[in-house]
Order: C-alpha cells, then structure tokens, then sequence
C-alpha cells in the first residue's frame, strides 16, 4: 500500500511514446482496460509485425487540433462498452506518465468524438499503484 498514490475521478497524465504529452482521463474503475480516442485507423506491417497508426483529437471539445500516432499491436479484442455494445479493437500498449512515475498499460482504440473524455484509464492500469479518490480531481496536478 505505501508505494501507492492517490488520483482523482479525473486527471492530466501523458502518453509520451505515442507523442501525447498532456491528455485529460478519466479514472474510471468500472473500466477493465483502458482505452483511448481514435480515428482514421490504419493497420499496416513493419519489420514482420504489425502496426497500427491512427488520428486523435487529444483536446475535449476541440476536433481540429490532432495528432498522428503509430503504435505496435499487441491483440486485437472483442470488447464490451458501458452500453453493451460489442467491438472489435485493436490493443496497443505504451507507457503511462502520471505523477512522476512511469509504467507500461494496455489501451484500446476506438472513436471517442462523442465522449467527454479522450482516454479512460481503466483498472488493469491502476492495479497495485494507484487508489482513487472519487470525490476528487487533478490531484497529480497538471
């Protein structure tokens, strides 16, 4: 418990290998895995394995900033939403940054134009390292 730290239901965290430096979750622990905004998804191979690159708008409420990220697959997953609704995605994995410390997190891509929030950080990430505060928010600061 000691090596544990405290979010809030809501915070800034960034996702440096795929080039999102600052990006708002939310801390979602009825989430299994994490997933995270994505548009224009393109598999494609390199070097024997595959690859996918895809579009994100990181900023809420803002559809023209975007960035373009690559990321090696890991699996491709049947996955149930909030709504019930099955689907297919693909799994990546890069590191978290959250309040000074980093660890690898697997994420799903899927098209979140229409939530709040660009990234759900699901429980499988928390696990172990992180306890929430759900009455809290931006407690890592920004």
């Amino acid at each position: 418990m000691e090596n544990r730290f405290q979010v809030g239901w809501r915070e800034w965290l960034a996702l440096p290998e795929l080039g999102l430096n600052r990006i708002k979750a939310k801390v979602d622990t009825g989430a299994r895995t994490s997933c995270l905004h994505a548009y224009e998804v393109t598999p494609f191979e390199r070097d024997g394995e595959q690859w996918v690159e895809f579009m994100m708008h990181p900023n809420q409420n803002d559809s023209v900033t975007t960035v373009r990220c690559e990321a090696k697959v890991k699996d491709k997953r049947q996955v149930t939403d909030s709504g019930g609704h099955k689907e297919e995605r693909f799994v990546i994995e890069s590191m978290l940054d959250i309040n000074g410390q980093r660890w690898p997190i697997e994420l799903t891509l899927t098209n979140r134009d229409s939530m709040k929030f660009r990234m759900l950080l699901g429980r499988t990430a928390m696990r172990g390292r992180i306890m929430v505060d759900p009455a809290a928010s931006f407690l890592t600061g920004k």
